[in-house]
């Protein structure tokens, strides 16, 4: 199974947000947007937030080599599943089952009311944003709309999470792309599967909390490594 992180989809022209050029690393001020309790308590960082949401990249962005070998993966019969960190649906979009893909921070394509818990496009409210709307609010109940993502401060969905490890524990091999393994409790999916007796692969730019576990720890441009390793 394969665990994939920002780093994938920075050749997709998505930044990461650890990073030497990373979102977070360039403009500390951003990550407020993505903590829930500022989000939720502060008008100024919704109205930010939502302008960053106009002007993301990953609108434009397309699935690279990296998506596309995993694709591959899944046709040669070889994929268990995808647990992505990622929010830009370039999986599906590159052409995985969406039955493989769970995506344990959710969906950077939909909004959810914090308040009704009800769900809608995120087109539709970025329409709304830019016809005028600052901090648009739900339409059923007033309530403040935020992305369907997973913030910081914020729970996983429980089903989720579980069946992300319990992947990750059925797997012969947990390939970790793209990701800095920082983020808990995703990042124990890696020694759960090594406890579970999988080999453990980590394709990555920097170095992670587990790469003296790992079998294979390899460095470089994830669009060139991963069509490599998973050519045979």
């Amino acid at each position: 199974m394969v665990l994939t992180g920002a780093g994938i989809s920075t050749d997709s022209g998505i930044p990461d947000f650890r990073g030497p050029n990373g979102v977070w690393t360039k403009n500390p001020e951003a990550e407020k947007a993505a903590t829930i309790q500022h989000y939720l308590a502060d008008p100024d960082v919704r109205v930010r937030a939502w302008q960053t949401r106009i002007a993301s990249p990953a609108w434009a962005a397309r699935p690279n080599p990296g998506h596309q070998a995993l694709v591959e993966l899944e046709r040669r019969g070889k994929l268990h599943a995808i647990v992505t960190q990622n929010v830009d649906e370039l999986h599906q979009r590159a052409g995985s089952s969406p039955q493989l893909v769970v995506e344990v921070h959710g969906t950077m394509f939909r909004t959810k009311c914090w308040d009704c818990g009800e769900e809608g496009a995120m087109e539709v409210v970025l329409e709304r944003v830019r016809a005028g709307e600052a901090d648009p609010a739900c339409r059923s109940c007033g309530g403040i709309l935020k992305s369907a993502t997973i913030s910081f401060g914020q729970s996983l969905v429980p089903e989720v999470i579980d069946r992300a490890l319990t992947v990750a524990e059925e797997a012969d091999l947990l390939l970790a792309v793209g990701t800095t393994l920082a983020v808990y409790p995703v990042a124990n999916m890696v020694p759960r599967a090594r406890f579970a007796g999988a080999k453990i692969v980590i394709v990555n730019a920097e170095p992670t909390g587990y790469d003296d576990i790992a079998d294979a720890v390899l460095r470089g441009q994830i669009s060139e490594i991963l069509p490599a390793i998973t050519a045979g």
